[in-house]
């Protein structure tokens, strides 16, 4: 039996192993780029969702209290990056962030209504509740939360807090 030479497909197996391997490489590109689009594309939704939140709670507050001007009228927490961070500690993404700020905008929702001359013995309230307060299964992780500042400008409250990663204790 006599075995074909192989000189006369040398040239058609190098152009099918280019177009093979250009045909990998554009799959690679086109999907590192739709990944890239679709991450900000949940960054942006994210966003979005907590900035709609914030505005349906607006309105609800502003008819709720229109005719009272000396009541807290909405809740903003900040979270607030740390400025000697580590670089080998992950910072916060948008939809963590965004869960962690629907989590302590619910926990301090008691303040919504509540006067603004008596905000000091309720800060302190809130400091207690919220120090070192431990968030649970915020997208499979643990966060713990403390607060930093509380200002109150123009009838809405501004909280600023620290967050951090739980680290469990071993048992």
């Amino acid at each position: 039996m006599r075995v074909p030479p192989f000189e006369r497909y040398m040239k058609w197996l190098q152009m099918c192993g280019v177009l093979l391997l250009g045909m990998l490489l554009g799959a690679i590109v086109y999907n590192s780029i739709y990944h890239a689009q679709f991450d900000a594309l949940v960054s942006l939704k994210s966003e979005l969702e907590v900035k709609l939140e914030q505005y349906e709670t607006d309105i609800e507050s502003l008819t709720e209290f229109k005719n009272q001007h000396t009541v807290i009228k909405s809740v903003l927490p900040h979270i607030e990056e740390e400025a000697g961070q580590k670089t080998d500690k992950p910072k916060l993404d948008k939809v963590t962030e965004a869960q962690l700020i629907k989590r302590i905008k619910a926990d301090l929702s008691v303040f919504l209504g509540q006067s603004i001359y008596e905000i000091d013995s309720d800060a302190k309230l809130a400091r207690k509740l919220l120090s070192r307060k431990i968030y649970t299964n915020v997208l499979e992780k643990d966060y713990t939360v403390e607060i930093t500042t509380m200002l109150l400008v123009d009838n809405k409250l501004q909280v600023w807090v620290k967050v951090r990663l739980y680290e469990r204790p071993p048992s």
